[in-house]
């Protein structure tokens, strides 16, 4: 059979509407066939130009452009919509893709679309791409084809992105006005150092007399910055070239992970993160007709730290013996005494689900009460930092002024 070919497509659905389109078959004829089977007339059909350099590695199957997590809630909540209202897939996949305003995933869903119609199954075209799609929402829209109730998985899908946005919104407004401060902080400090200390330089130089050592100290740390800028620079750029490629290692999440739990302050809240983030992924998942195991593997993928993921990885192990989820989960300090007694109280009672929802709310409700107090906590923090350094280095240079009389000859 000879290779397939792509076909770029103009043609108006029932409604009367222009559309377009790309898709492969062996002629124009089965493009034609395409078309009329999903209610398109064809207007004209071309055989587009072979494509070549970046624009065919942005048709691979791996494709590697970041799709937004506020994105795929929006998708699976209109996808879910569409499924409920009787829409077929095709015809819903195509409206998705015509309307979503992020072109990485306007083009992801394309070749999604493709696949369904060539006769995969959804989730195995979504599985394609797992830069795009993660695999909490591969294996729920899995559940949903096989269970039949793929309109209700994706609406636990939107759900659950959804409050994964909320929760990362809420973070980052606590941490963007500290993040501020300090970088224009920094930036003060490297100015004055660059540009303002070598005029009080050579001015004190036409003093004569000694420097008191705070200036001294203030004049050495500004003549190395010929040097230290540099470097840094250099430094900087090469460790976050270093950072990109391994942050997401075995061998990196294993050092740091763990240390991110201790650190004072930062590490409760980033353990009360995790745990809202397995909380709410596995009662999802549940809810949704995972299988246990798999579910555990894939919270744990998505828990956003090593140490919740090896701890699950060894629950997952206590599970396949014939445990129940939570005494295995008590042998891990990383999950508080609270959660594994609900998770306990859930199994017993039958309500596991019900009960990783509340933690998940719980969790949430003390992750934002913990980033406002960080906030009410930093603000004050900051500006003393500001006043002793900025007031330091103002006081250091001013001090030969004020025993200028002593110094002149």
């Amino acid at each position: 059979m000879p290779d397939a070919l792509v076909f770029n497509y103009t043609g108006r659905d029932t409604r009367g509407r222009n559309v377009k389109g790309r898709v492969d078959a062996q002629n124009s004829g089965q493009v034609a066939a395409r078309l009329n089977s999903q209610g398109i007339a064809p207007v004209s059909i071309v055989e587009a130009p072979p494509a070549t350099g970046m624009a065919r590695s942005i048709a691979l199957p791996g494709f590697s452009r970041a799709v937004r997590l506020k994105d795929l809630a929006v998708l699976s909540r209109q996808f879910a919509t569409m499924i409920s209202a009787g829409l077929s897939l095709l015809r819903a996949l195509r409206i998705l893709n015509e309307q979503t305003e992020s072109k990485p995933l306007a083009a992801v869903l394309a070749l999604v679309r493709d696949d369904v119609e060539a006769g995969q199954s959804i989730s195995d075209s979504l599985a394609k791409h797992p830069l795009a799609f993660p695999p909490i929402m591969v294996n729920m829209v899995r559940a949903g084809e096989t269970g039949g109730f793929l309109d209700q998985a994706l609406n636990s899908i939107a759900e659950n992105f959804e409050k994964e946005v909320k929760l990362r919104d809420t973070i980052k407004a606590a941490m963007t006005y500290p993040v501020i401060v300090l970088s224009m902080s920094v930036a003060a400090v490297m100015i004055m150092l660059i540009f303002i200390v070598p005029i009080f330089q050579d001015m004190f130089a036409g003093l004569g007399g000694s420097l008191p050592l705070p200036t001294q100290l203030l004049v050495t740390l500004s003549g190395s910055m010929i040097y230290v800028v540099p470097i840094g620079l250099v430094f900087g750029i090469a460790f976050a070239v270093w950072w990109r490629r391994n942050k997401h290692t075995d061998r990196v999440r294993r050092v740091l992970d763990p240390l991110r739990l201790r650190v004072p302050v930062f590490g409760p809240l980033q353990k009360k993160i995790s745990v809202a983030r397995f909380s709410r992924n596995f009662a999802n998942m549940l809810g949704a007709g995972v299988p246990i195991l798999q579910a555990l593997a894939i919270v744990g993928e998505t828990s956003g730290n090593w140490a919740i993921e090896n701890a699950l990885s060894q629950v997952a192990e206590g599970v396949r013996r014939g445990q129940s989820v939570s005494e295995p989960l008590q042998e891990h300090s990383v999950f508080p005494a609270m959660v594994t007694q609900m998770i306990a109280v859930g199994e017993d009672a039958g309500t596991l689900e019900l009960m990783l929802d509340k933690i998940a709310d719980f969790y949430d409700q003390e992750v934002h009460t913990a980033t406002e107090q960080l906030t009410a906590m930093i603000e004050p923090l900051l500006i003393a930092f500001l006043g002793v350094v900025i007031g330091g280095m103002v006081v250091a240079l001013y001090l030969p002024i004020f025993s200028i009389a002593s110094m002149i000859k």
